[in-house]
């Protein structure tokens, strides 16, 4: 008799925890369906889902519910930053750590550059390229073991030999080798098949191709085309059968050109994009994820001496001041913007400069707010699930003190955090 009431005794509290309510009283929301901005209003949280949206503030009638009162605050969806680099953060010792640092000690710092990205407001991110540790480290994430964002990745990134993510370029003869498909580095089509299939076989979520040369590659070009369309084809064709979309760094025309045709879903960076390409993205129905902050990084740090090896220097000097205005001429033509950053270029935690950066040249803030939430979200086929303040969908919620519409460096300081119903940072 005593175990049965025990029994009854844990279920009623069990059910009492699934059943109590958050109410979030919110000064402003961002509607970031519609555009707007409504005032006053309260999102009720059970678990991880937003169960209501109310117009007023709404309190709660049970004495097991909570209240978080944001009433002085303007609150957002979680933030979703497209190009992160989780595993790193760029120093003048780069290259030395590619051969000193363990998997372990990568997985370390990763776990402060998740925790970062994540008290920043940016509760989902797309890793574009690591060492494969950043799919352990997305693995913690969602475990519980770790805080950091929601991380979709692409593992390895795709290379061609001596290509932009070919991880041997400027190594001695003693360690160069030959990677091939297993490390990433494809050079025909059967090559992309296997390639791709692997990504899948180690866990990623997504693909990510180095179409052209890059800046921070230890090689001479940052913008030549380097791999075929026939290649692109393949890898995207295969990725497509994987359930896996394509991202391609490029700065080059002709690169980005080929990997749309080839069928790639976001371009990286874009560079030196011309009209033509422009028009061949809207055709096409591509993305550009501009990565402003990255140019600007890359562009100061050329000059601070032996910052990055020598071959790299002209490269960042002359891509760095050209990315905004890419950005800036492409929106005016109607392209489609996915906000990405490059975070890992520059430190962890500054991903919301893009904002202001899209905003000098002249996208509109509550458009730039939207690139980062229901078109991010829509490309990653979660437009259901993330994205905005609403009904059924998961408690990422962020805050922060002032109206981004009115200032869009407010985005720089984010004051409250949730992410899956979780509490992560208060006011």
């Amino acid at each position: 008799m005593k175990k049965i009431s025990l029994f009854i005794f844990l279920i009623c509290i069990i059910t009492s925890v699934k059943a109590q309510n958050t109410y979030i009283l919110c000064g402003k929301i961002i509607d970031t369906e519609k555009g707007v901005i409504k005032e006053k209003q309260t999102l009720v949280v059970n678990g991880n889902k937003i169960t209501n949206v109310f117009n007023g503030y709404i309190l709660p009638r049970d004495k097991t519910s909570k209240t978080i009162d944001l009433k002085d605050k303007v609150v957002l969806p979680g933030l979703i930053d497209m190009h992160v680099h989780i595993e790193s953060e760029h120093s003048p010792k780069t290259r030395l750590n590619r051969y000193i640092k363990n998997e372990a000690d990568i997985a370390f710092n990763s776990v402060g550059f998740a925790k970062t990205t994540l008290l920043k407001g940016f509760t989902t991110v797309r890793d574009l390229g690591g060492t494969g540790v950043n799919i352990a480290i997305r693995k913690a994430i969602n475990a519980g073991k770790i805080p950091g964002p929601r991380v979709f990745t692409a593992g390895k990134a795709l290379a061609t030999t001596g290509g932009h993510a070919d991880p041997t370029n400027g190594s001695s003869r003693r360690l160069i080798g030959n990677p091939g498909p297993k490390e990433g580095v494809v050079n025909s089509v059967e090559d992309a098949k296997k390639a791709v299939r692997q990504r899948y076989k180690n866990g990623a979520d997504c693909i990510k191709i180095t179409a052209t040369g890059g800046v921070l590659s230890v090689a001479k070009s940052g913008d030549n085309p380097q791999f075929t369309v026939e290649e692109i084809k393949a890898i995207c064709d295969m990725a497509k059968d994987y359930g896996m979309h394509v991202a391609a760094h490029a700065h080059g025309d002709e690169g980005m050109q080929r990997a749309i045709i080839g069928g790639v879903k976001t371009i990286e960076h874009g560079t030196y994009m011309s009209d033509k390409t422009m028009e061949l993205m809207k055709k096409h129905n591509a993305y550009l994820v501009p990565t402003i902050t990255a140019g600007k990084e890359v562009e100061e740090k050329a000059k601070v001496k032996d910052f990055y090896p020598a071959i790299v220097v002209p490269k960042a000097l002359a891509v760095g001041p050209q990315i905004q205005g890419t950005f800036a001429k492409a929106y005016k033509k109607g392209v489609g913007i996915a906000f990405g950053t490059d975070a890992g270029v520059f430190k962890h935690g500054n991903n919301a400069k893009e904002f202001g950066y899209m905003v000098e040249a002249g996208m509109p803030a509550m458009e730039a707010i939207q690139s980062a939430t229901i078109t991010n979200a829509k490309i990653l086929e979660m437009e259901n699930e993330i994205g905005q303040l609403k009904k059924g969908f998961l408690a990422d919620i962020v805050a922060v003190n002032e109206d981004p519409t009115k200032n869009i460096n407010t985005m720089e300081n984010v004051v409250f955090v949730m992410k899956n119903g979780k509490v992560y940072k208060k006011k």
